[in-house]
């Protein structure tokens, strides 16, 4: 039976098996995909957006390496916002508020038209081994599906359970069926599983809501997408308004009744997302905590407060959204709840997300430990790269810290681990002046093209805007503008002295509250493209800091590509400490660098490994 033999088998239709699955198909692996609920593909059970602090600079990431995530949100944005706008171009992180229905009707359309793949609505409740390998999966009605990978992409369904107050149950997300089996199937496999939690707030009726009362947050001038240099436009606003003592002391008053400090929730909860409840006792000296109230689509009514996560019991809840500004009168539509879910330690796999000890089994997304749909599209799309590249006799794709924040995100989940579920942020990259938004085309874009995923057509038009942004900058570079009475008067404003001579563009370019757009009222310069002024920019103001961090990316380079042996007995490593050799027989690091970064190893563990490695490397020649 032909219809039941693939390449890939993916686990999952969420942010991470979507990814994993369109990249595997279009890379010629004959792919099926397997989800709990045909209408939920692409679901987003928490809030209504892509991007944010950090996960903006994935889902650039994700589109130039030829991913869908970019694509979806920017065909069904409601509003579009650069965050940290006022910081450096470091920090820049654009923010999509999403309609949550077409998302999800966006991304099954994409599956159901993509070639080669094939979309099944069942539950998978074992993976199958064969000799050691990977060599299929079973689903809850018997049937038995062959396949040379199999990736898990379970987001929060595995081992499921909802809890609300003294309530609980089992459950996936948005009260959908719980992958209840799956799990002890993997353990059986040998995988380790750890037990997180998450949770989501409550929803409430726009025509409830008194938005006089509440401070308006409106899109950006100029709405960027993710996936084109062209501008979207906003057709929704977001609402702030914040918590106050009244809230406070309900909270309080009711944490007896709270599952996350009356012991009914086990599992380990996000450090950086936490709950109302928990917010509130933590930093108690704190007044009053930010809500963001945000549309969840065109065709609903349905808002989302961002902010006010929380498993308290349902009638607890009333009171504490009632308590606050503009939402006294508020409807709730969707209680919020906590859910507590299963996934694997992810130090068990290799930086390919393959699982070290079983070939051909793959992880992604919140199934490897990791918190958010961005986090979860990436780990999809290198899982499905890799896996694809496996089965056609490929190299493997692994992306460096030094190249991406994807490669940031990975190396920490495979080499740290996390006992928590892990976030992206900006502060998690040594390199993050280097890894901004505006130029991951021209740190990725090449090598998905090179991969199969990005078009010819996308390619050739990025070369072009490549050289654009190379003239332009040797432009303002090699330009000088004369000394002139509104040049002047532009420096002056700006709180600098008068020039008595000209200036080069670029000089100018380089001093703080001077922008290119300045220069362009100077010189007349008209006709260049707004997002290469804005590249060229940074270029120019950043060279120095730029460079700096580019020779910290080749100085620690010679460790990244420095291998070790798979078959190193690491016992007879004489010098290394006892702590050293049993934290780099566990990870089996396929690198120095990787192993530099394993807790435990410390700079001298490393130097005796290099030397190790240098006398081993003369011994065989």
């Amino acid at each position: 039976m032909n219809e039941l033999k693939f390449d890939v088998l993916v686990v999952g239709a969420g942010h991470a098996g979507i990814e994993a699955s369109l990249a595997c198909a279009r890379l010629g692996m004959k792919t099926a995909v397997f989800t709990m609920n045909m209408d939920l593909v692409g679901n987003m059970p928490c809030n209504p957006s892509i991007g944010g602090t950090g996960k903006g600079h994935l889902v650039f990431e994700i589109n130039a390496l030829g991913g869908e995530m970019g694509k979806a949100a920017d065909a069904v944005m409601l509003q579009s916002r650069m965050l940290n706008s006022s910081k450096g171009p470091a920090v820049h992180s654009l923010r999509m508020q999403s309609d949550r229905v077409a998302y999800r009707n966006y991304m099954k359309k994409a599956l159901e038209n993509t070639s080669n793949l094939t979309l099944i609505q069942a539950e998978v409740i074992e993976v199958l081994v064969e000799g050691g390998e990977v060599c299929g999966v079973k689903t809850a009605f018997g049937m038995e599906y062959e396949g040379k990978a199999v990736i898990v992409a379970t987001g929060t369904s595995l081992g499921g359970r909802i809890i609300v107050g003294e309530a609980s149950y089992q459950s996936g997300p948005d009260n959908t069926l719980p992958a209840t089996r799956l799990a002890q199937s993997l353990i059986n496999r040998g995988v380790k599983i750890v037990r997180f939690k998450t949770g989501t707030p409550p929803r409430v009726h726009a025509d409830s809501l008194d938005y006089d009362e509440m401070e308006i947050q409106p899109g950006d001038e100029f709405p960027r997408l993710f996936s084109s240099d062209e501008y979207g436009t906003n057709s929704r606003c977001c609402y702030i308004t914040y918590t106050n003592e009244k809230t406070h002391e309900i909270i309080r008053k009711n944490l007896h009744r709270s599952p996350l400090f009356g012991g009914a929730i086990k599992g380990t909860g996000p450090r950086y997302c936490p709950s109302i409840e928990d917010k509130v006792v933590r930093f108690a000296d704190k007044e009053r905590h930010q809500l963001f109230i945000e549309p969840m689509g065109l065709d609903t009514k349905e808002m989302y407060i961002q902010g006010l996560s929380s498993s308290m019991p349902e009638d607890v809840q009333r009171e504490i959204v009632r308590s606050i500004k503009g939402l006294t009168h508020a409807r709730i539509m969707r209680t919020a709840y906590a859910i507590e879910y299963d996934c694997a330690d992810p130090t068990q796999l290799k930086p390919t997300l393959e699982f070290r000890d079983i070939p051909g089994l793959y992880g992604a997304g919140q199934f490897n430990g990791s918190s958010g749909y961005e986090e979860a599209a990436a780990q999809g799309l290198i899982a499905g790269i890799n896996a694809s590249l496996k089965i056609m006799g490929k190299p493997e794709f692994i992306l460096t810290r030094g190249e991406a924040y994807i490669g940031t995100l990975i190396d920490d989940l495979v080499t740290k681990g996390t006992n928590e579920p892990y976030r992206i942020m900006t502060s998690r990259s040594e390199y993050r002046l280097y890894l901004r938004q505006d130029n991951a085309k021209t740190r990725l874009m090449e090598k998905g093209h090179d991969i199969g995923l990005v078009s010819d057509e996308e390619y050739e038009k990025f070369i072009e805007d490549e050289e654009l942004l190379e003239n332009e900058i040797e432009r303002l570079n090699s330009q000088s503008l004369k000394m002139s009475e509104e040049l002047n008067n532009l420096l002056v404003s700006r709180g600098y002295e008068k020039l008595t001579g000209g200036i080069r563009k670029a000089e100018l370019l380089k001093r703080p509250l001077i922008s290119v757009f300045d220069i362009y009222s100077l010189d007349g310069t008209a006709g260049i493209p707004r997002h290469i002024a804005e590249r060229a920019e940074i270029e120019i103001k950043y060279e120095g800091y730029i460079k700096k961090e580019l020779s910290e990316v080749e100085r620690f380079k010679h460790l990244e590509e420095k291998q070790i042996p798979s078959d190193i007995d690491y016992s007879k490593i004489t010098g290394l400490r006892i702590e050293a050799r049993q934290k780099l027989e566990n990870f089996r690091p396929e690198s120095v660098g990787r192993a530099s970064r394993i807790s435990g190893v410390s700079p001298a563990d490393i130097s005796v490994l290099l030397i190790y490695l240098s006398q081993r490397g003369k011994r065989n020649d």
